[in-house]
Formats: C-alpha cells, structure tokens, sequence
C-alpha cells in the first residue's frame, strides 16, 4: 500500500520537463545543469536526461555547460501570441457575424494537415454541431480549409495530400483532383463551401482572412440547411473578415507599401534635383566665361 502511494505521488516524466523548462523563467537567459537542479528540484541525473531530450527536441539549445531557449520554444510562443491577437481581433466580429446571419460561426487557422478551431460563437441550437474552440478537423473536408488551402501557401496542400482523403460523409472529396477543382473554384468566388462534406446535413462558408497576401486564418458560418443560402451568405462573411483584418493590421500593407515607394522616391529625386541644378549652373558659368572672352 505504501509503495502504491509513493508510486502514485511521484511526478510524471511530463511533470519533470514541465519543471525543468520553468526554471528558465528567470531574467537569467543561461542556466547551467546546477541551477536546474537548484530551480526544479529534479535529482542531477533525471534533469540531465531531460535537458539533452529538450536539445534534441529544440526545445532547448546547449552552449557549452550551459543551456538556454531554443528556437522551437521561441516559434510556439510567437505563434501563440500571433493566435490570441488574433482572437482578441477577431471577437467582436464573430459575436456581430452571429448576430447578423443567426449561425454558427468560426475562426480557425491552418495546422498541417487540419484546422484548428480558435474560437466558437453560436446558442443552443446549435449544439447539434460538435465543434469546439481547441478542435481539430481535416482540412479538405471543411470550408476554412478550403478557404486556407485555397488562399495560403501552395505548399500549404502537401501535407493534406501526403495522407490519405478520409471520407466523413458520402459527399467528403477524397480525390486530390476533385479537390484542387474545389479550390480554384473557391479562388474564383472568393469563398469556400462545405456541402454536408464534414457532418450530415450541416453546410459551411468560409472567407480567409487576408490582405495582399496570404490567408493567415478563416472565419465561416456553418449549419444546418443551409446548402442553398452559402452563395448569400459569403458577402456577409467576407465583409466582416476584411473589418478583423482591418482591426489587426490598420490602413493596410498596400497604403504601407505605397507611402515607403512615395519616400524612396522622394530621396532618389533629391540628388537629381541637385545634378540639374549643378548642372544649369555649369552653363550659366560658361556663359558667362564666353560673354566676357567676347
């Protein structure tokens, strides 16, 4: 009985590297294996094993004795930053696109293969949909992820194609011609459909979130008959995906763009302006030399 409570108090291998990278909290930036020890408490041996699983993973870099926080840790934080900025843009919006349409309505961004859903608004009947905020669903079978595929980066489809299509209704596209029909059909019309593809009897429209560039996220309103309204329902969409992209990035790159090319211009012009006028007074100088020689 003892050794079963001692068994069951003993932190997990999770637990200890979830104790290691907390030691570097600290404004220190380097640790070396004794103050890992000292902060997490972890015995010598255990925290070595871990640090050097850490270094392998990226997590952590070695330098040296000492450790420190890798790259991999730095893309995660900035990518959970970028995310909850998003949200916190997004928000006000999605509650206005819930009001307005009377749907279920979701943020979701691109992760490999699935989208990942960022926040969810909707009321009780739509209960029926079983998505979550924290959820995961195969791109090529949902409206934001045709709109991110659609809109993103080309190699964005490799990892959706390098597995197998799942179907998850009789009318999911799980032939990789059929879908990349589907996406440039979604490029024409500026938003993507999902025909009952992802669950029976629910259909989806989604807009990606974008400037001149590439789709960072998508907001859709999904549920249930809607396969008739989805055309009618994208200028509402796509009108408050550009107000949240509006809300995150300001004017805009393209105003941004134009007004640095104003500057440049500006200062290339500058020392034109300058050799014209040396020049003109190169010639007033001459005329005035061959004047007095006459």
């Amino acid at each position: 009985m003892t050794a079963e409570l001692v068994g069951a108090s003993a932190p997990s291998l999770l637990d200890k590297a979830a104790r290691v990278l907390a030691a570097f909290e600290g404004a220190e930036p380097r640790l070396s294996l004794t103050e890992v020890v000292h902060r997490s408490g972890i015995p010598r041996s255990s925290a070595h094993r871990i640090l050097d699983q850490l270094v392998r993973l990226r997590w952590l870099d070695r330098e040296g004795r000492d450790y420190r926080m890798g790259v991999r840790m730095l893309e995660l934080g900035a990518l959970a930053a970028h995310h909850n900025r998003l949200r916190r843009a997004a928000l006000p919006h999605l509650h206005a696109l819930r009001e307005s349409t009377g749907h279920l309505v979701h943020l979701t961004v691109l992760d490999g293969a699935d989208v990942l859903c960022l926040e969810r608004i909707g009321g009780s009947e739509d209960s029926t949909v079983p998505s979550r905020a924290g959820g995961r669903l195969p791109a090529h079978s949902t409206a934001s992820g045709k709109a991110l595929l659609a809109f993103g980066e080309p190699a964005a489809l490799g990892p959706v194609l390098a597995r197998r299509l799942r179907p998850l209704t009789p009318r999911t596209l799980v032939h990789p011609v059929a879908l990349r029909s589907e996406l440039a059909a979604a490029v024409e019309r500026g938003a993507a459909f999902d025909r009952e593809e992802t669950y029976r009897g629910v259909s989806c429209v989604a807009v990606p979130l974008r400037g001149a560039g590439r789709a960072v996220a998508a907001l859709s309103v999904s549920g249930r008959g809607l396969h008739r309204e989805l055309d009618r329902l994208a200028p509402a969409v796509a009108a408050h995906a550009r107000a949240v992209w509006r809300d995150l990035y300001g004017p805009g790159r393209a105003r941004t763009r134009a007004r640095a090319a104003a500057a440049k211009d500006e200062r290339t012009a500058a020392p034109a302006r300058e050799r014209v006028s040396e020049r003109e007074m190169e010639s007033m100088m001459g005329w005035l030399r061959f004047s007095d020689w006459m």
